[in-house]
């Protein structure tokens, strides 16, 4: 098979944060697949064809991405963030592998990129500093009861927790229920960081404790990050404290 699959995670805003890969990448791309505010992101060119589609239909993206590769174009599929955290990659490779074994000899690369909790990491000072997770709060591929169980185990282990997808119009009431199920074991004081929108216009970030955060204030713009007993929050003159986990916790 002649075609190229491009498998690229765009950052989680615009040019600054997208890596000279991904744009080289995009640069070399006949076809660009993804979801349509994703591609909205990237600048036109009258040499290329756009595919967008609605953020429901990510397996038949994946398999039409995968059947224009066959067909011999060059083919860049599109996540925000990172396209191997909560993103394309892992559907290609589901499409791979239950597909037409002949796809297996297809030449995919995956770009990496900036994901959502690096770029609100790097705002809010260093809470990733020590051991971390992220567990998306989305149940329409998985069931909530798995999500629960993992927020459970993931305060029992006292990791610094980013949360993806915490909010929808479809799904109000789930970050309320992640913050309880993480409040029966954790310290009400505990700080929780609001990241929205990282990098674009209408970026803001804010800083509450788990007693105090509102589920309300997040969208699916929002990263949410909850920290570990060691975590710490440093004032200052100005401006918003930093929020930071020492590397020697313990």
């Amino acid at each position: 098979m002649s075609g190229r699959l491009f498998v690229i995670g765009l950052g989680p805003a615009g040019d600054a944060m997208m890596t000279p890969e991904a744009k080289h990448a995009l640069a070399q791309a006949s076809e660009l697949l993804g979801y349509a505010p994703y591609l909205a992101r990237i600048p036109e060119n009258p040499g290329q064809n756009r595919h967008p589609s609605d953020n429901r239909v990510e397996r038949g993206r994946a398999e039409q991405a995968l059947a224009l590769a066959a067909a011999g174009r060059d083919v860049a599929l599109v996540s925000g963030g990172d396209a191997g955290v909560f993103g394309m990659a892992a559907t290609v490779f589901e499409a791979i592998e239950a597909g037409d074994r002949a796809l297996r000899g297809l030449d995919v690369t995956v770009i990496p990129g900036i994901t959502a909790m690096l770029a609100a990491s790097a705002r809010l000072g260093a809470p990733l500093g020590h051991d971390f997770c992220a567990i998306s709060l989305s149940d329409n591929l998985k069931p909530w009861a798995l999500v629960e169980k993992r927020l459970r185990a993931a305060a029992e282990a006292d990791f610094v927790i980013a949360l993806y997808n915490p909010l929808s119009r479809a799904r109000p009431w789930q970050l309320g229920a992640a913050f309880a199920i993480l409040g029966a074991t954790l310290p009400p004081t505990t700080p929780v960081a609001f990241a929205r929108a990282i990098g674009r216009a209408d970026e803001t970030v804010a800083l509450f404790s788990l007693a105090s955060a509102d589920p309300g204030l997040a969208d699916m713009a929002t990263l949410v990050l909850i920290g570990a007993r060691a975590s710490r929050l440093i004032t200052r003159p100005e401006g918003r404290p930093w929020f930071y986990t020492p590397r020697s916790a313990s």
